[in-house]
């Protein structure tokens, strides 16, 4: 049977309900904790209930309410116009013919009976393979996010559903600025969530530093989104910390507007006062195993530059733990203006831990090394060589320097003599501190002596 329509020409989205509370805790790795507050109508005993939740790891789903049971879930990740027809099968749709007669295109109805490959039956009984128009497809078919159809036990009657479940469109990472001052520096540190797949008014955000375990990992649908704004309701005060498992929780305050694409940064910490030193070193060129080799070429090796940030405790600064991220290093030029002069990544630091930044090497110090004695005996299967090296350090500063020369090797291996004490830090590893006059040089001369 044909039928007539006017064509009208647009396409309303219907807005999804509005929910009352959402929570993340966002982890380093890109796996984000979702807690939230589903308006509904929850009986007591078995009820059924279609979500539209979004992407999630399939079969990650948990209840929040103790009295309240998930006997079965069923997840529907496709929203694509292919899996619609899928499940218009066995129902009726009307497809536009494509005819036009006086403004008006003629429609026809038709079951689906199936996909792979797609069958019709038409009005008069006849079954054809190819479609017999554009279809129209019924709301209910269309799914404008994942769908998760869950089973519910609750022990008694409730207005809302409190569900928990794991999915991935954000991470974050710690971002740190260490101003230098004269003998104290400027500590500040934010939280940078990046949002590629997070949408969500009023939300409660928390972040997750440490090495949580993770088990393999389910397959997940996570869409792309436009970028959008982001608004937040915040005290301005820092996240507040807290140990939880192995690991360390922030929670960022105030509530959060998430759109994807949008990057937010949140306070780690208050502002902090350190104390702080720069530290000049020049790592060894000995092979940390295997054999000792022979070289004649002079080496020409940087000095590298240090900054220790003491942390002690008591103290806010030092009772903190700070999650692994990047700190950028400034000082203030002769007009006072503030020059990034060093970036460094750092581990997660435990309270009162000192922080060890390696930022670079020094313009005005250099080190030059030449080996200038080898040799080597063979002994009941062991091989001993013994070696000697020269290292030439200058500074071309106004003031006299310190620079640390290491030499770091494990196995069987010693330090038969040196020009300047050197002072054994561990097995591994023996330092030469070096004073470096102002616009002179220093040398350093030791001899080794290792076996493999």
């Amino acid at each position: 049977m044909i039928k007539r329509v006017l064509i009208v020409g647009v396409l309303a989205l219907l807005a999804l309900p509005l929910e009352a509370q959402t929570g993340f805790t966002i982890y380093s790795g890109g796996r984000v904790l979702v807690r939230r507050t589903i308006p509904a109508t929850v009986p007591q005993g078995p009820s059924s209930h279609a979500l539209a939740l979004g992407a999630m790891e399939p079969g990650s789903l948990f209840a929040l309410d103790p009295d309240v049971t998930l006997t079965g879930t069923a997840y529907d990740a496709a929203v694509d116009e292919p899996s619609t027809m899928r499940r218009a099968v066995g129902r009726k749709l009307v497809f536009d013919t494509g005819v036009r007669t006086n403004n008006l295109v003629e429609t026809i109805e038709a079951e689906v009976l199936a996909v792979d490959p797609e069958r019709f039956r038409l009005p008069g009984g006849e079954i054809v393979f190819q479609r017999p128009g554009r279809p129209r497809y019924p709301a209910d078919l269309v799914y404008l996010a994942p769908t998760t159809t869950v089973a519910v036990q609750s022990g008694a009657r409730k207005d809302a559903l409190n569900l928990g479940w794991f999915t991935g469109g954000a991470g974050w990472m710690a971002q740190y600025q260490l101003v230098l001052g004269k003998g104290t520096a400027r500590a500040t540190g934010q939280a940078v969530i990046l949002n590629s797949g997070l949408s969500a008014d009023n939300a409660e955000l928390q972040v997750l530093a440490g090495d949580v375990g993770r088990g393999g990992a389910m397959p997940k649908t996570m869409p792309m989104m436009a970028a959008r704004e982001m608004t937040m309701d915040v005290a301005g005060a820092p996240a507040a910390e807290e140990a939880i498992g192995e690991a360390h929780l922030y929670t960022i305050p105030g509530r959060y507007t998430l759109r994807p694409g949008v990057t937010t940064t949140a306070a780690l910490f208050q502002p902090a006062t350190a104390s702080w030193e720069r530290i000049y070193t020049v790592p060894g060129t000995m092979p940390w195993m295997g054999p000792l080799q022979q070289y004649g070429d002079e080496m020409k090796q940087p000095v590298e530059v240090h900054y220790l940030v003491k942390r002690p405790r008591p103290g806010e600064f030092g009772d903190r733990p700070l999650p692994g991220g990047n700190w950028r290093i400034f000082e203030a030029d002769a007009g006072g203006r503030l020059q990034m002069i060093g970036e460094a990544g750092s581990r997660h630091q435990p309270a009162g831990v000192d922080l060890r930044l390696a930022a670079g090497s020094a313009f005005d110090l250099t080190a030059t090394r030449v080996q200038t004695e080898y040799a080597t005996t063979r002994e009941a299967r062991r091989t001993i060589a013994t070696a000697a090296y020269t290292v030439t350090l200058t500074n071309a500063k106004d003031s006299v320097v310190t620079i640390d020369v290491l030499e770091e090797r494990q196995g069987e291996w010693q330090i038969l003599a040196s020009s300047v004490p050197g002072e054994k830090l561990s097995s591994t590893q023996t330092r030469f501190r070096m004073r470096v006059p102002a616009k002179g040089e220093a040398v350093l001369t030791y001899r080794v002596r290792v076996v493999w």
